[in-house]
């Protein structure tokens, strides 16, 4: 049995390199969603004018690893409180989100974002977007698995790196064997 859920925390190269460590993920892909344009570009994305999000699509077993264990991981490895941005990475297309794909997920993601709220782990209110799926479009193919095939250029190593580094430290219990 599998699910899915749909999240983007800016560059997807970013939380897909994390989540492809993660136990009970059985595939993360690299896409768009959220905007007014079928079959949309990089290049068009890149504009911040087609209304899409940067996301990533994760196919996860829940008897393995919980939406809330998921989601606890994407607040931790990206700033949800500013709109519209991650670091330099500057557009809606870079927006906290989190697209559901069952009430039960919704219910599931208000839960964790009050959690988070709660804890006070950031100083400023979040800004994740939380809104049902729509039509998922994957990214063209040299954005699958980025990191793992670049992790030598700068952006991976200033911008991703880190991110892993957070994840390895806090998440060492849900990383894959």
């Amino acid at each position: 049995m599998s699910e899915k859920i749909t999240i983007g925390g800016g560059c997807f190269w970013c939380v897909e390199a994390v989540y492809l460590e993660m136990m009970g993920i059985n595939s993360v892909v690299s896409g768009y969603m959220g905007g007014q344009i079928d079959n949309p570009t990089y290049e068009q994305i890149c504009t911040g004018r087609t209304g899409h999000a940067e996301v990533i699509e994760l196919d996860f077993d829940p008897d393995v690893v919980s939406l809330e264990q998921i989601l606890s991981v994407f607040f931790t490895v990206h700033d949800p409180t500013t709109l519209n941005r991650q670091g330099n990475d500057v557009g809606t297309q870079y927006r906290s989100a989190i697209f559901y794909h069952s009430e039960e997920q919704k219910a599931v993601a208000e839960k964790v974002m009050q959690e988070v709220a709660a804890e006070g782990l950031y100083p400023n209110p979040l800004v994740t977007e939380l809104t049902p799926a729509v039509t998922f479009y994957p990214a063209e193919q040299y954005h699958q698995d980025y990191y793992s095939r670049n992790q030598y250029q700068p952006y991976c190593m200033v911008v991703i790196s880190p991110k892993l580094s957070k994840f390895r430290s806090k998440f060492a219990h849900l990383q894959k064997k």
